[in-house]
């Protein structure tokens, strides 16, 4: 079985014959390269050939998909600073009280 998966930046895929999950981060024309970083955080390379001679299918971003990239919430979008607790100096004395 050879793969029908064509090669798309930032998309999730399966080497359903190997178990391996990866995710493309670079494709270079020139070079005829598909470059992939694994689901271990370990970088990869095909070439057109292997990659359509290859048991590759789309997947699903993993649920877990950001451990080995070591990223933290502003690499993630996360940019709420709102800590969501009262603020203090926006009380009168009736909200002390309670």
């Amino acid at each position: 079985m050879t793969t029908i998966a064509d090669p798309v930046i930032d998309r999730w895929y399966k080497d359903v014959e190997n178990n391996l999950t990866f995710k493309i981060i670079a494709i270079d024309e020139s070079d005829d390269s598909i470059e992939v970083q694994y689901l271990n955080g370990e970088i990869g390379e095909y070439d057109n050939d292997s990659w359509y001679n290859s048991t590759f299918d789309y997947i699903e971003e993993p649920e877990d998909w950001s451990a080995p990239f070591e990223l933290d919430d502003e690499d993630l979008g996360y940019s709420d600073p709102d800590e969501h607790r009262r603020n203090m100096d926006d009380l009168n004395f009736d909200d002390y009280i309670d």
